[in-house]
């Protein structure tokens, strides 16, 4: 694949980016080692500045930023500058709580282990190589890049190739912002190269987010160098509906959590798993909703759904939605390809879903809805788990024995009740089963990249 900035909603190719050579691969990863070395020997004071004034140069842009975004990749425009501002915040975040996120921990009781004093201490790793996606072109990045930074990790990236203006903008960014020389930056390299750089001795871990097969590949080549590797995969997140809950609401939700992104997140509810009681009802509003969004240039602000990012992702969405017609589905709403340039797919929601259509364990990246029956709270469990994917979950309930039984049963990573899953600093990030391992985000995704190291005192 191209390093290349292909608009989405025109299908035009607006930037092509000579990949770096592999002598400028060897100059980055060097520079970032001795970055590394920089930071492990300064102080959370100085890092904290460093990370505030990046922060600033964010918040500054944040209107072009949210452009840059959705030309190379097609969110709606009100999307991109709120990813932007998402990003400020993280940042803000860290600044204010790495240092106590990382302070040393004494054991209450040294005697017991035979010490005058024990305790704990978090030191960083040195350089962790990032392998990030293009749909959240800048948040995907930040959260991870804010915490590496403030533990005093430095950081490469290796940028999905659909949006180059982002990476070449994170390249120079905390160095902009006052951090050493090669403390951040990014690596215009195909997804082949991914490999030597991780086999690099100077590169320390690695954290991927993406697709379960690049998952896979990074994390056999991590083990094979014994290096701490964080995934986030994908998901097919349910967003189960029972009969006490605000059925209206939920519907409002179901839309806004199917179509955010235009569809292409992995944490959105992609299964709506509806007890039979007020199936039709809930069925009725959603389709209703989905049906009258606003489909068009997501640079236009009254635009609600934009293009797909890529061609082979829009073709890879409507072979699901065939595949499960062709096995008898019913298409509610949506189902087709617009006419014309880019890569739009309408709002879709099906129903009448079965045992061997590909929709049924495949992830819907797109605005594709799938819609279910449950019986009874056992069946909507079932459903619910019956995926290979565990990253996060939605259920609408107002009964609390209701709310601790789901809570305690979904196979996820996060359960949201009454309302839709979104990511925040404060909070951790990650999934199960074939989602992935290990967290993001609040004081676990800061403590990933770091030794935990042990002193004992006689």
């Amino acid at each position: 694949m191209a390093i290349a900035t292909v608009n989405p909603t025109t299908g035009s190719t607006e930037m092509i980016i000579e990949p770096h050579s592999a002598e400028e691969v060897q100059d980055r990863i060097a520079k970032a080692a001795e970055a590394a070395r920089l930071l492990r020997g300064s102080t959370f004071a100085q890092r904290t500045q460093w990370m505030l004034a990046a922060a600033d140069i964010l918040e500054d842009q944040a209107e072009g930023l949210g452009e840059l975004i959705t030309v190379e990749m097609g969110k709606p425009i009100a999307q991109s500058i709120a990813e932007v501002h998402k990003c400020v915040k993280a940042m803000r975040f860290y600044a204010a709580h790495a240092e106590g996120f990382l302070a040393d921990a004494p054991l209450a009781d040294p005697s017991s282990v035979g010490a005058s004093r024990a305790w704990t201490r978090y030191e960083p790793l040195g350089t962790v190589l990032a392998v990030m996606p293009w749909n959240y072109p800048l948040w995907q990045v930040i959260r991870f890049a804010a915490p590496a930074l403030m533990a005093g990790n430095s950081g490469l990236l290796k940028h999905a190739s659909n949006v180059p203006q982002a990476a070449l903008f994170l390249d120079t960014l905390f160095e902009r912002a006052g951090f050493p020389l090669g403390s951040f930056r990014a690596l215009l390299i195909g997804g082949s190269e991914v490999a030597a750089v991780l086999a690099d001795a100077r590169v320390k871990a690695v954290t991927l987010t993406g697709s379960e097969p690049a998952g896979r590949s990074v994390a056999s080549i991590a083990a094979d160098h014994v290096k701490k590797s964080v995934l986030e995969l994908g998901g097919s997140d349910p967003f189960i509906v029972m009969p006490s809950a605000d059925v209206a609401a939920a519907a409002a939700s179901a839309v806004r959590a199917r179509i955010s992104n235009n569809g292409q997140s992995c944490i959105a509810g992609k299964r709506f798993i509806v007890h039979t009681k007020v199936y039709d009802s809930f069925a009725a509003e959603f389709v209703k909703l989905m049906s009258e969004l606003s489909v068009g240039d997501p640079l236009d602000a009254a635009t609600q759904v934009g293009p797909l990012a890529t061609a082979a992702g829009r073709d890879e969405l409507a072979g699901l939605v065939e595949d499960a017609r062709a096995l008898g589905a019913q298409v509610l709403t949506g189902g087709t390809i617009p006419e014309g340039p880019g890569f739009f797919y309408a709002p879709t929601v099906l129903a009448g879903l079965s045992e061997g259509m590909r929709i049924i364990q495949e992830e819907t990246f797109g605005p594709v809805a799938s819609l279910y029956r449950a019986a009874d709270r056992e069946d909507a469990l079932r459903i619910a788990n019956q995926t290979t994917f565990g990253l996060s979950s939605a259920v609408w309930t107002n009964d609390a024995e209701e709310e601790e039984w789901f809570t305690a049963n979904l196979d996820a990573g996060a359960v949201f009740i009454n309302g839709m899953t979104v990511s925040y600093q404060e909070l951790p990030f990650g999934g199960i089963k074939r989602s992935g391992f290990g967290r993001e985000l609040a004081a676990d995704g800061i403590r990933e990249f770091c030794n935990l190291k042990t002193v004992w005192k006689a």
